[in-house]
């Protein structure tokens, strides 16, 4: 039987009446979310000066939405392929201790994450663009991408952002989970609700 969604707010209502009532009932189980970084918090622009890789942009409303998340009780975590003193950094900006750099096979990282946390991989999400994401995003509970993302990465993913990469895609995401899960609106009337434990109920 389809869970029935309601609504805490007109935001929350907003986003919901947008997406498939499967894709809601998949946020809905989230504790544990897992971004990508090239190509979904970035636009995928390498930009190297004289020593090596020197900026990345990122956005803000993505680190709002993610900071959301983790005051939701939502775990997040970093993957990429590739190594960064740039993204430590971010993270770091974020509060977020889980980053896994320079990693080759997501899909035993997602495996490492869901056995140190107890979760099972419906309670998981991950978003990613590229062909290192497919596997992951091929076993998670929740796969979102991005509009840039290749056919055959996009046929994976339960949801697509709207917005590009690196502009907001990622809390599009963010936002849809929350909304789901009826937080969005606590946030937006300035009374969040209390924060989920890990492998608690809703």
């Amino acid at each position: 039987m389809a869970m029935k969604l309601t609504p805490s707010h007109p935001a929350e209502a907003l986003i919901l009446a947008r997406t498939s009532q499967a894709v809601c009932e998949r946020a809905t189980r989230l504790r544990l979310m897992i971004f990508d970084v090239d190509g979904v918090l970035t636009d995928g622009s390498l930009l190297y000066g004289e020593h090596g890789e020197s900026i990345k942009a990122f956005h803000a409303l993505d680190g709002f939405g993610i900071r959301m998340l983790q005051e939701s009780g939502i775990l997040v975590s970093f993957i990429t392929g590739r190594d960064s003193p740039i993204v430590a950094r971010r993270a770091a900006d974020l509060g977020i201790s889980d980053v896994q750099q320079g990693v080759r096979d997501k899909s035993q990282a997602v495996t490492v994450l869901a056995q140190r946390h107890g979760l099972d991989m419906e309670h998981i999400g991950f978003m990613g663009d590229d062909v290192i994401d497919l596997h992951a995003m091929q076993r998670v509970g929740f796969a979102a991408s991005v509009p840039e993302a290749p056919p055959y990465v996009a046929q994976a993913a339960h949801w697509i952002s709207s917005r590009p990469a690196g502009t907001g895609a990622a809390r599009e995401c963010c936002d849809l989970i929350l909304a789901a899960q009826g937080r969005l609106g606590g946030f937006i009337a300035g009374r969040p609700r209390a924060p989920l434990t890990v492998g608690s109920p809703q």
